[in-house]
């Protein structure tokens, strides 16, 4: 089937014909084309159509384009049929069952996480499958590479390619490398698919990757699923994960030793009743999420008041103490000053002791000295006093300010933890409300499924008296068969 993409560089319609003509000579037994610039490549329109559709976008047949001067193109889109591929290759068949499997997990993983309305963790069943999906995928038609401890399988090695083409890729193989416990390769791989879909880069990588399919021979095998097309509808498929958020912890997770089996049981429900109790587990779900961010935030405001009384307390303590202090402080200023005044009253007595001593007598000069002396060590002592006093008066007025600052404190405090009181009362009120909405929708299902086993009640009843009526049908029959028979009789004696 011959393909090409719509560009500019392309030659003219009219000559499409006389190429495809060349194509389909040049072209192998399964009906791959030998060019690589003539035939379509993973990157392109496959991308757009066969990722959403699982089509193939094909051109018209050159009889039934018109001839126009406007070149229009004749598209048609076409399910993917069995011409490349032999339909009872098994190989082909796997990859094909891997695809839709692909296919159907990241459907379910995107519309459950919208329905969800809020970040996947590790523990999210859906994300779980799309994991084991995906490793599944990258297993299908690896080689296996003989070791000195013996025979080794595993997709790592394909993925770190991605850190040689694209250097952005670098962060998460450095990452994926720094995690401690992980031991082997295939522990590595799924860490680094993690890591991938959290920076929402997974389907750009894997484009990368399945481009370079000359690199991708060293591991992967001819017909494997990276080496064929549906490897490129999966790296398309991968485009809608982008819109999830995810945040995956793993330093506890356990990734050498974890069994990846796929689930066939979350995507073979049934269609009415599966939608149905989707809807009520999507509000119960939603109703015990908001009641567990609810008392979550109850919590964090419970211990923010109980550091804020914390503080409030420490404030008071040292509230108390500075006043003890300050207290301590007018004492001791109180006493300066009283000693100042003392030495006031004694130099002002020495002075007019010497003044009577120089009007009675004449001074005697050893006396005169001893008073000098005196007097030198009481003017000391007084500027010693007064340099005292004037420290404790600037320690009183910052104690004062310091006061100030801590009345202050303590006044905006109290009015938070008013706030915060009201907010927790308000918590609360929520809280119960959310807990009675929670109750009445458990009411709500339990008469729901009273009613259905009432109804299950109901239709047994009413089979059997169907059949009843059935044996009773029958016996009237056959009643009537033997008075036909009886009548006959008569009739014919």
């Amino acid at each position: 089937m011959a393909e090409r993409d719509v560009s500019p560089g392309h030659p003219p319609l009219q000559s499409f014909s006389e190429e495809s003509s060349v194509r389909q000579n040049s072209s192998d037994e399964n009906g791959h084309v030998e060019s690589p610039d003539e035939t379509l490549s993973p990157t392109s329109v496959i991308y757009f159509k066969e990722a959403l559709n699982s089509s193939n976008l094909i051109f018209g047949k050159a009889e039934s384009l018109s001839p126009s001067p406007l070149r229009k193109y004749d598209f048609r889109i076409e399910r993917i049929e069995s011409k490349r591929r032999n339909p009872k290759d098994p190989i082909a068949i796997e990859r094909l069952n891997l695809m839709n499997m692909a296919k159907l997990s990241i459907k379910g993983l995107i519309e459950s996480a919208l329905n969800l309305g809020r970040t996947l963790d590790s523990d999210y069943a859906p994300l779980q499958q799309f994991f084991v999906v995906m490793e599944h995928c990258l297993k299908h038609g690896l080689k296996t590479k003989k070791t000195f401890l013996g025979q080794n399988k595993s997709f790592w090695g394909a993925l770190e390619l991605v850190e040689k083409l694209t250097p952005e890729a670098g962060e998460i193989t450095a990452s994926v490398k720094d995690l401690p416990g992980l031991k082997t390769p295939l522990g590595r791989g799924r860490a680094w698919l993690r890591l991938a879909l959290m920076q929402k880069k997974l389907s750009d990588y894997m484009k990368t990757i399945i481009n370079r399919k000359d690199l991708l021979s060293e591991f992967y095998e001819a017909n494997a699923l990276m080496m064929e097309e549906e490897g490129a509808v999966i790296a398309g498929l991968l485009v809608g994960l982008n819109v999830i958020d995810a945040n995956l912890c793993m330093k506890g997770e356990d990734l050498d030793s974890q069994v990846g089996v796929i689930d066939f049981s979350m995507y073979l429900k049934d269609g009415g009743h599966s939608s149905k109790s989707a809807e009520g587990d999507g509000q119960i779900t939603a109703i015990l999420d908001q009641k567990n961010y609810v008392e979550e935030l109850n919590r964090h405001l419970s211990a923010s008041v109980n550091n804020l009384q914390a503080k409030v307390d420490a404030l008071e303590k040292s509230n108390t103490k500075l006043t003890e202090e300050l207290a301590v402080a007018n004492n001791r200023i109180i006493t300066l000053q009283e000693d100042v005044e003392k030495v006031k009253e004694e130099s002002s007595y020495q002075l007019e002791s010497r003044k009577a001593s120089r009007s009675d007598s004449a001074p005697d000069g050893q006396v005169l000295g001893e008073t000098r002396k005196q007097l030198k060590e009481e003017t000391l002592l007084r500027l010693d006093v007064e340099k005292e006093l004037e420290v404790q008066i600037g320690m009183k007025q910052e104690m004062e300010l310091s006061m100030k600052m801590l009345e202050k404190d303590v006044c905006e405090k109290q009015d938070a933890l008013m706030e915060l009181r009201q907010q927790l009362e308000d918590l609360r009120v929520i809280n119960q409300q959310l807990s009675h909405k929670s109750q009445s929708a458990d009411a709500g299902s339990k008469q729901k499924s009273e009613a259905i086993s009432r109804l299950e009640e109901k239709i047994n009843q009413i089979s059997g008296t169907v059949k009843q009526m059935e044996t009773s049908e029958k016996h009237l029959v056959k009643q009537a068969r033997n008075l036909n028979s009886a009548a006959g009789k008569l009739l014919q004696q």
